[in-house]
């Protein structure tokens, strides 16, 4: 046990650690669409300066780990796992550039759990029991609320933070199998060197994919694909702020993840969806639609339930 977890007031500090990452995220979940959608500079763009910014910031952390944790014979695995984390940002923000609400975006992004679900049952072969297939359930029907399928409100747009939870609950299972032979240290290391890369490759791919496509056959906002150029004034301002914010909100939330388990944190996790959707109405005046309060409790009611059976299942018992 760590010397920090060990202190008595460690579940306190575990919790302060969550609600300052869930403020952090917050101010990112609220930059964002102020740099994109308000002030028109690419989400590409935004997203590969953030992380060239925060990786700046992250270099003491990448030192004290030490490049010799990048020793593996999984280097395939860990690329794939970076590029989906990046790939997930990418579609974060470009729901955040065409207009996509803070309340929506955060909501549809908690359905992670229940992708993680099925990843896990398809590929680690954990078990699926009836209460986590009715949660997974449950969870999406929820998440069809907060899209507002089959009313005017509904846009595709709409399923980017669902595309997003995907890579990111795809992301969470390759995490988990390579943590059986992969040190952590390890899996932080490369997530921190690969991410920002990752970022630059995807605004390649996207390139081609403009020029190589005819005109119209991707999405509008895409059309000016990666623009390399750093934006200058008050936009270069923010993406700086927002590069440093991201990586305190990575930093906060590995300090409370060292001092407390997973289950007592998950309720204070959970809190970032009503904070971002307060900022979001003080900050953008978005207000929530009257489907996103059923639809949001379902699927937080589920991820919880969800997570808390992964913490009580017998594997994780015995090796606990």
């Amino acid at each position: 046990m760590n010397q920090i977890s060990s202190l008595p007031h460690a579940p306190v500090l575990g919790a302060v650690f969550m609600l300052g990452a869930g403020l952090t995220f917050a101010i990112i979940n609220i930059l964002t669409p102020i740099i994109t959608y308000q002030m028109g500079v690419p989400s590409t763009a935004v997203v590969f300066w953030q992380y060239v910014i925060a990786t700046l910031f992250a270099l003491p952390l990448i030192a004290r780990i030490g490049l010799a944790k990048l020793r593996t014979s999984r280097p395939l695995w860990h690329e794939t796992r970076a590029f989906l984390s990046a790939l997930g940002v990418q579609f974060f923000a470009f729901g955040f550039a065409l207009g996509v609400p803070v309340w929506q975006m955060v909501a549809l992004s908690m359905t992670g759990p229940f992708f993680i679900l099925v990843g896990a049952t398809v590929f680690l072969g954990e078990r699926l029991t009836v209460q986590r297939l009715g949660a997974t359930v449950a969870g999406f029907v929820g998440a069809l609320m907060v899209t507002q399928v089959g009313t005017e409100q509904f846009t595709l747009a709409s399923l980017l933070p669902v595309l997003a939870a995907l890579c990111w609950g795809s992301v969470s299972v390759i995490t988990k199998y390579l943590s059986r032979e992969e040190a952590p240290e390890s899996l932080t290391l490369y997530m921190l060197v690969l991410i920002t890369p990752n970022h630059f490759l995807i605004g390649l791919l996207l390139g081609i994919a403009i020029a190589v496509l005819p005109a119209g056959a991707l999405p509008a906002g895409l059309a000016t694909g990666f623009d390399f150029a750093l934006p200058m004034g008050e936009a270069l301002g923010l993406i700086a702020v927002l590069g440093l914010v991201t990586a305190g909100a990575q930093y906060v939330l590995s300090l409370a993840y060292k001092v407390a388990d997973a289950t007592y944190l998950q309720p204070f996790d959970d809190l970032k969806l009503p904070l971002n959707t307060l900022l979001g109405w003080i900050v953008l005046s978005q207000v929530p639609a009257i489907w996103f309060w059923p639809g949001a409790a379902l699927i937080l009611a589920a991820s919880s339930f969800i997570l808390w059976s992964e913490q009580r299942s017998p594997a994780r018992l015995q090796t606990a």
